[in-house]
């Protein structure tokens, strides 16, 4: 009978574990958070502060932001489990970080967050801006975009729906500005797609929208590029005359997203430095 070493025994075993899904997903450590650039809040002329999240707190601030949970898809086909845990949505170095994770959890083979402002912070007109840093890789689909208060009673896409970024890992030199309203949803949205020549990926870049009674500019590094307004809707309803509320989510997968590539690593990280509202000064 042939010998085996406690040396062989051991690489043996090590094996098993890794080839475990569930082991080897808890040998895996969350990505490193790196510190972000200092971002001061300037003055910006004909606008003043109103509400700001700046993530310097210890732990996401539960009187600005709660959570959508659950799998099913979202509508799009995603292949996430949104969840409310710190191993996917913590803050760290000033940062909220939303981290989608490759593991079994509820049914689903990945794991992420879906943060959102509704019945806490709900804002009509002015500017809405976030300094975001997006992840690489085919599959991800993250976004910084809004929802009409009346949700609940409306449905979407009655109460209308503002993203002012989405980015698909599988296009990385592209981000999305899109208006959806009644009879202008999904296919039909008015949307705009931003071409850069580096992949967005690669370093924080701020996202706005410039937003009053009758129109929404968006703004991507300060410099703007969509515009949609009362009347581009023709007779359709206009329903961006009331409150909406934020969603930070990074989505895996689904109609936009697309398939998620062998090569995309995980765990991988949507960061966000701060979310500013400001209003016009008469």
């Amino acid at each position: 009978m042939k010998r085996i070493s406690v040396f062989t025994l051991a690489l043996i075993c090590i094996s098993l574990v890794v080839s475990t899904s569930g082991c080897a997903q808890a040998l895996l450590a969350p990505t490193p958070t790196p510190a972000p650039t200092a971002t001061p809040i300037p003055p910006l002329e004909g606008w003043t502060l109103v509400w700001h999240d700046e993530f310097d707190d210890a732990q996401i601030n539960r009187q600005n932001w709660t959570f959508d949970l659950g799998g099913n898809g979202w509508g799009n086909g995603e292949m996430q489990y949104y969840t409310d845990r710190p191993d996917n949505a913590r803050v760290e170095n000033g940062l909220l970080v939303i981290e989608a994770r490759q593991e079994k959890y509820e049914g689903s083979y990945y794991t992420s967050a879906r943060l959102k402002s509704q019945g806490l912070q709900e804002f009509q007109y002015g500017r809405l801006e976030a300094r975001l840093k997006v992840p690489e890789g085919k599959g991800f689909w993250p976004a910084f975009w809004m929802l009409g208060s009346n949700f609940p009673q409306a449905g979407w896409p009655d109460c209308g729906e503002i993203d002012i970024m989405e980015y698909v890992g599988k296009d990385p030199d592209l981000i999305m500005g899109t208006l959806h309203g009644p009879g202008y949803s999904g296919a039909l949205g008015l949307s705009k797609w931003n071409r850069q020549t580096y992949n967005i990926a690669d370093d924080f870049h701020t996202y706005a929208i410039e937003w009053d009674k009758d129109q929404i500019t968006w703004f991507y590094d300060g410099s703007a590029f969509h515009t949609v307004t009362r009347e581009d809707v023709g007779d359709r309803p206009w329903a961006f005359d009331q409150p909406f509320f934020f969603i930070l989510n990074l989505a895996v997968g689904g109609t936009l997203g697309g398939m998620v590539s062998p090569q995309t690593v995980f765990p991988s990280q949507y960061l966000v430095d701060y979310v500013r509202v400001y209003e016009k000064l008469p």
